[in-house]
């Protein structure tokens, strides 16, 4: 998997289409709390970061099984972005994209 459009040593030989992937992960009370003190104390707020680490892998764990399921072996131009959702923006999404090929 790659970010960009070509994998070095590896040429595409075969363009199979567009792979998603997404993740949408809740924060919890007691998350949100802790992350508030770290906001008016300062500093970073590890439990978030391991929150958006782990919507990440997810989201492209899942794209990389709909690649293989398409017969690819390789993802290239992958784009990650990411969005807070609901009411009080509780929750984290993570989506991915890609080009599915064989190499």
């Amino acid at each position: 998997m790659s970010t960009t459009s070509v994998i070095e040593g590896r040429p595409v030989t075969r363009y199979i289409g567009v792979v998603t992937g997404e993740a949408i992960i809740g924060a919890n009370v007691f998350r949100d709390m802790f992350a508030s003190v770290r906001d008016i104390v300062g500093g970073r707020s590890a439990t978030y970061e391991r929150a958006l680490a782990e919507a990440r892998d997810v989201a492209l764990s899942e794209m990389q099984k709909r690649g293989e399921a398409l017969g690819a072996n390789g993802i290239i131009g992958i784009d990650l972005d990411y969005e807070v959702l609901g009411q009080s923006n509780g929750m984290l999404m993570v989506t991915c994209s890609g080009t599915a090929v064989v190499c």
